[in-house]
């Protein structure tokens, strides 16, 4: 394919590279002529791991050139991958303006059938908000109808892009239609990884979401070594039996949002480990607000069920965990005890937490944190399900799936994310936690 390639930084360079030695023809454009001038007479603007020798070869044998003539480059080619800097504003905002500018010089020159790729770093809402409109103002034409838009973010690090770029983790393509995805899909046929193709604005998000999740990877790393320092332990030997386990820490779980966490293990030693760094003087500040932060889901849980003014709640799960009738430190008794407290009419319906099937700590838990549960405890879904006007989906039970269906035009607030949440998220009556 013939691609123009918007910013000649680590980003623009390395994908014009890679793209040229993949077989396409590649244009690099930017306003720096000094860039240009490197590129053109063999040599990468950038120190990189293989990138001068991709350079040298792709330039000789005629891929890939440069030029500062954003016209000539858009019309010669038939995509245009837009890399340009999205750096921090003074408040912390995306300055946007690089990608403005870019956008309207590429809508001046746009014809029909061409392709703007994306591949700046920008928050969701940028492309649709911002920017198509500006290719749509600049050229004349219609996203979507006479030429398509995509998000393609980046999962390049510096040291590594080039091995990154021809091993990608994966490719996201965030597509405005059909034609446009096909096409970005065609630059990196042969890699390896999954292909997403998704909405626009996934798309976008998916890069602040690796990033945040890195920076979280490594405070946490570095604030537990803190900790193990000040006990005398060598913290590369307590992290190697960490990394071991492949079920639980390194692995999918617990990455799917959802209710606020609760139980008899994860605040307790969360608690535990924060007062032994305060204790050793390490300022542990990630670990310090993992309660907080939970806290506030919690609370926004609360703020969900009640936004509506509706004074009947039935509460569907009660438990800390599924399949358990545990109610040590569950979110979801936190969540009845202050609807209680602010005077909401609970009943609440959990198919292991009845009465006469709770024995020891369970009972004395309830009489100790709860003890109007009897009064409060439903026999059966459908008649917790008659008193709601407002329906908790604390729980995935069969049964209460099934009431769902029943539930009428009652008020649905689902913590758990049912079966059918993404067709049920059309509904004014529904409101995800988290999605």
């Amino acid at each position: 394919m013939r691609i123009s390639v918007f910013g000649l930084g680590y980003v623009g360079c390395v994908s014009a590279a890679c793209l040229a030695s993949m077989g396409h023809q590649v244009v690099g454009v930017d306003v720096n002529p000094a860039k240009v001038d490197l590129i053109n007479d063999g040599h990468a603007p950038i120190v990189e791991e293989r990138i001068g020798e991709l350079v040298a070869e792709a330039v000789e044998g005629g891929a890939l050139c440069a030029t500062t003539d954003a016209a000539r480059a858009v019309r010669n080619s038939e995509v245009s991958l837009v890399c340009v800097g999205t750096p921090s504003a003074p408040n912390g905002s995306l300055s946007t303006t690089y990608l403005e500018r870019v956008a309207e010089q590429i809508g001046r020159s746009l014809a029909p059938g061409h392709v703007v790729v994306f591949r700046s770093t920008m928050l969701p809402g940028t492309c649709a908000d911002l920017l198509v409109p500006i290719l749509e103002l600049s050229s004349g034409l219609r996203a979507g109808v006479d030429f398509g838009v995509a998000v393609n973010p980046e999962f390049l690090r510096e040291g590594t892009s080039v091995r990154d770029f021809f091993a990608p983790p994966k490719t996201v393509i965030g597509e405005s239609d059909e034609a446009a995805g096909d096409a970005v899909a065609a630059l990196y046929e042969g890699l390896p990884g999954d292909v997403f193709r998704v909405p626009i604005p996934v798309a976008e998000m998916s890069k602040y979401v690796d990033n945040a999740f890195h920076a979280v990877k490594i405070g946490f790393a570095n604030e537990l070594g803190a900790i193990c320092q000040a006990m005398g332990l060598d913290s590369h030997r307590v992290m190697d039996v960490f990394l071991a386990d492949r079920k639980l820490n390194i692995s999918p779980a617990y990455l799917r949002p959802g209710f606020a966490f609760g139980g008899s293990c994860l605040p307790k030693d969360l608690r535990g480990l924060v007062y032994a760094a305060r204790k050793a003087d390490v300022s542990v500040p990630l670990l310090s607000h993992v309660l907080p932060a939970n806290e506030a889901h919690l609370q926004r849980a609360f703020d969900l069920v009640t936004a509506s003014g509706r004074r009947r709640i039935g509460l569907f799960g009660l438990s800390f965990k599924p399949g358990t009738d545990d109610l040590r430190e569950s979110p979801l008794v936190e969540l009845a005890e202050r609807l209680l407290g602010k005077g909401y009419d609970l009943r609440i319906y959990d198919a292991n937490v009845t009465l006469s099937r709770l024995v020891g700590a369970n009972r004395a838990y309830i009489a100790e944190r709860l003890p109007h549960l009897g009064e409060l405890l439903g026999d059966s879904v459908d008649e917790v399900l008659r008193h709601a006007e407002v329906c908790v989906i604390g729980c995935a039970d069969p049964t209460v799936l099934d009431a769902l269906s029943r539930a009428g035009d009652r008020r649905i607030v689902d913590l758990v994310r049912v079966p059918d949440a993404e067709a049920q998220r059309g509904r004014r009556d529904y409101t995800g936690i988290a999605w």
